[in-house]
Order: structure tokens, then sequence, then C-alpha cells
């Protein structure tokens, strides 16, 4: 793609020597196996900018939840990368971040944490982002401005997003000095899985970000908060639900389109076909409670992993997770993503159950 788009700004240079008139929209080769045009990169041609191809820019990236895809993270080929790299300028920079539903959606409001790139709607109507640390590269102000305010990592200045006036108002409230901005933190990811929390304040949760209270009881909620992040930061490594392995014939681990197993009109969601050699059996009606972004976490691995060519042109992409497994040297990583997602689903339920009434 790098290559075809650098053979249009070549041409349209040569063109534009004699047809002055020569309009961006007018010129560009618009076929889709070759480029995906957008407006920011007809701008970057416009102008005659080349592109050239940086290996260190693949990267793995959250594109829906618990689902990751491999991105080409790039200021010009990446439609709009806003503010993503002073969150997550590079894979060796750690960081977490919560992100929540933007404004205006229609969903019930949900939380979800980061510690790597995530795509603009892995929640609804645009993603809010709440990072722990942002990253500014050194070259970008003065040595002696940003070494007074921040922390040098590589070639990074990196500040934490949490004030020592907001972390001193936390240990003045609760008389306790023990307490550390990563404890906030994961406080407010506890406070933003309280149902209580949620119910009584959804109107303005649907027009504007979370407002975070002081409750009575910080501890219970930041360690639920803890909790609840390593298990869905780790997602890919927790422990396994223990489904039965149903199999029929001569298993096969490649899968195309995983799917419910009908019962009449009804859906029987304590079974997952995986395949026509492979059914797992035994998920427990709690693993659909936990919900992000309008669908419950496993839900999401079953519309996700599946082969799925381009719908939206004709580029002749296909999405294949198998191709994936390849990648992490385990052909079995889709099936043991799903017991682990039933688990850390069934845990999350655990914790977000057990959190107090909100009292402030």
């Amino acid at each position: 793609m790098i290559e075809f788009y650098n053979e249009q700004v070549k041409t349209y240079i040569e063109r534009k020597q004699w047809d002055k008139e020569l309009q961006v929209e007018n010129f560009v080769d618009n076929d889709q196996t070759k480029i995906s045009w957008t407006s920011s990169l007809k701008n970057f041609l416009k102008r005659h900018i080349e592109m050239h191809f940086f290996p260190r820019n693949v990267v793995s990236a959250m594109y829906r939840p618990f689902c990751k895809n491999c991105l080409y993270f790039d200021e010009y080929l990446n439609h709009g990368v806003f503010l993503m790299p002073r969150i997550f300028p590079e894979p060796e920079l750690e960081n977490v971040a919560i992100s929540v539903c933007g404004k205006g959606g229609s969903k019930d409001f949900s939380p979800f944490i980061h510690d790597l790139l995530f795509d603009l709607n892995v929640q609804e109507a645009c993603a809010q982002c709440f990072p722990f640390y942002t990253y500014e590269p050194v070259e970008s102000k003065s040595k002696n401005l940003i070494e007074a305010d921040g922390e040098r990592v590589g070639n990074y200045i990196r500040r934490e997003n949490i004030s020592d006036a907001i972390l001193q108002k936390f240990q003045e409230h609760y008389a306790d000095r023990r307490i550390t901005k990563e404890d906030i933190f994961y406080y407010v990811y506890g406070i933003l899985h309280s149902r209580s929390y949620r119910e009584r304040f959804a109107a303005d949760l649907k027009k504007q970000l979370p407002r975070i209270p002081m409750v009575d009881d910080f501890q219970a909620f930041s360690q639920a908060g803890r909790n609840l992040a390593e298990l869905h930061l780790n997602y890919e490594s927790g422990k396994m639900y223990s489904l039965k392995e149903i199999v029929t014939g001569t298993l096969n681990l490649k899968v195309e389109q995983m799917k419910y197993p009908k019962m009449g009109k009804n859906t029987d969601k304590s079974r997952i076909i995986y395949n026509s050699t492979l059914t797992l059996d035994g998920i427990p009606p709690e693993t659909y409670k936990y919900v992000v972004n309008g669908k419950s976490a496993l839900d999401w691995i079953v519309e996700r992993y599946a082969i799925t060519p381009d719908k939206k042109g004709k580029s002749g992409i296909v999405n294949d997770p198998n191709d994936w497994c390849e990648e992490c040297g385990n052909e079995r990583y889709i099936i043991d993503l799903v017991k682990r997602v039933v688990h850390l689903s069934v845990e999350s339920v655990k914790i977000i159950e057990g959190l107090p009434e909100l009292t402030f």
C-alpha cells in the first residue's frame, strides 16, 4: 500500500506540471485492493508527502473488548490518532488506561481497562480515555521545563495524571497517608463498576463524563477495582473455566464462525458450537452478566473470532483468527480464550455483586 501511495505521489507531481488545475479527487486511483483513501491521506498526497515503512510500528491493539488485532500505528496512515501517541507511544512504555462510553450513547454505561493501544469504538459513541500516565517526547519542550514536572523515561517525559493535590485530598479525607495514586486509579475502576453507582447516575452518564464520589468505604472499591483490572488485563493468560469438550469424529481446531445452538425458538447459551467437530459445554448463566459495550465478554469472542472478509469494500482482505493462533504458537488459543473469558466473567460478576452500596 505504501509503495502504491508513493507511486501516486510521484505521478501526481508529474501531472501537476502540465495540468495546474488537477484536483486530487479526480486523480487518485480508487482500486481498493491497493489502497484505502481517507481525506487525510489525500491531503498528504496533495502536499507531496511520501511514506516509509517502519517495522517497529507494527503493534498489537485492542479492537473490541478482549479482541486484539495487529495494527500499523502511524500518524500518516491512521486516520486520526488523537492523543494515543501520548498514552501508548511505544509498546515498551508501561501504562494503563480506563475507557468509558462517549456521551450520547444508547447502550448501558460500561468501563474497560487497557494496557495497550485501543480502537476509538472499543466503547460506544467514541471511547473516552483516562490513562494513569501520559508521555511527551523530550524534544517537544525545553529540558528544564519538562524535567521539573515529570520523570524521564527513555526519550519521553512521563507524567502522572492523578495530581499531588488529589492524592493529598484523598489521604486527608480518609485519614490514611498510605493511600497511593495507584490506589486511587483502581478505586475509580471499582466505582465505575458499581451497580448502585451506575443505576443512581444512569441519566448523567448518558450526557456527561463520569464524576467520581468519595465513598465511605475507599478500600473496598479500590481493592475491587484492582482485582477486576487483574482479570481484564490478563485475559489471555488467566485461569480457564472447566468447560466440557464434546468431540465428534476427528478433532479440527480451525474456527470459521462459532455459534450458540438453537433449542426450538430459543438459543442454548450454555454451549458454544466451536466448529463441526467440537462443542464447548457447561457455560454458567452468570457469564452473560458481565457486559462491556452492550455485549457480554463471551458474546464479543463469539462474534469477533470468525473468518470475515472485508464487508465494506472490495479490498479482498480477509480476517482469519486462525492466523492469530499461528502467530501465538498455540493452535488452541481460541478454545483456551473462551474458557478464560468464561472464568473472568464469572469472577467479575462475583466482585461487582460483592461491592457495598454507594454511600458518601
